[in-house]
């Protein structure tokens, strides 16, 4: 047996995508999904493809990690991580995950690190063993899609050439880092993932763009992912995270996805609030694994 770790062409994502969402089962923790490399996909799938390392035993992919590059040289570097349902208890391939993830001149630079790993009892406990620890808590969520989703209140419309400037400012007017822009919104269109996604914006009762989401299917009877979902800043506190986080599940349904999930930091409680208010369950908290400078 022969466990090696590289970093996909362009041309190999494809692959890639479908083993990742041949592994969002029903039943698993929310972990690195098609539909984050789908939002990736927006600086282009060069920059993607570089991003991303890919484990294979004997051919057979068995985990992917996706390394944060916007992240400055003064901050945590942060890998997040997605292992096949086979190797959940498989110390071979936790020891070589934990070996790369390690190497201070291979994946992750030298200093402090964080590695998004929310499956993998194998490697979780190597993990810890190493003496890596527990980071900022996060919340995942989850929907059930076999019964219909209710309405809410805003006017959701998919976003096509004539809605992307809305659904961009909305983006923008949520998140104050954001870089979203017109040309990464097609960039990201034309990507693989988008095949099996769908944009929305939502609109007020005065016509006004103030919420806007990103749903990602996997495929039939496999958990959906929103990523991301905002609400415009000059809008917030009335009910449009709800209604536009409902127009997503429903989205999904339509898609054949069998349930919804998202994850946000548990700090958050006004997301997780919005969440729960459009029937997400949360589950436990979860932490990355922190490894200090």
């Amino acid at each position: 047996m022969r466990i090696s770790v590289r970093t996909p062409t362009q041309d190999g994502l494809g692959p890639v995508m479908r083993v990742l969402a041949s592994w969002q089962q029903e039943g698993m923790p929310v972990q690195l999904h098609p539909g984050d490399l789908g939002w990736q996909w927006r600086f282009g799938p060069d920059t993607l493809a570089d991003s991303l390392r890919v484990w294979s035993r004997d051919e057979e992919i068995v985990a992917v990690g996706s390394v944060d590059r916007d992240v400055p040289v003064d901050e945590v570097a942060v890998i997040r991580m997605a292992l096949s349902p086979e190797v959940n208890q498989d110390e071979d391939v936790a020891r070589v995950l934990v070996r790369d993830l390690e190497d201070p001149t291979g994946i992750l630079r030298a200093g402090s690190a964080a590695v998004e790993a929310r499956f993998g009892q194998a490697l979780q406990s190597l993990l810890d063993a190493h003496g890596w620890l527990p980071d900022e808590p996060w919340t995942p969520l989850h929907r059930d899609l076999t019964q219909a989703v209710e309405s809410g209140a805003l006017r959701v419309e998919t976003v096509g050439p004539s809605h992307v400037e809305e659904r961009v400012a909305v983006q923008r007017a949520a998140f104050a880092t954001s870089t979203f822009t017109v040309d990464r919104w097609h960039t990201m269109s034309k990507g693989l993932p988008y095949r099996e996604a769908r944009c929305l914006v939502g609109y007020d009762d005065d016509g006004v763009a103030v919420a806007g989401v990103t749903a990602w299917s996997a495929g039939p009877g496999r958990q959906g992912l929103l990523e991301p979902m905002g609400v415009h800043r000059d809008h917030v506190g009335r009910g449009h995270g709800t209604s536009i986080t409902l127009a997503a599940a429903a989205a999904l349904r339509e898609m054949g996805s069998s349930s919804a999930i998202v994850a946000t930091p548990a700090s958050n409680k006004g997301g997780v609030a919005t969440y729960a208010a459009a029937g997400f369950a949360p589950a436990p908290d979860v932490t990355d694994f922190l490894r200090p400078a």
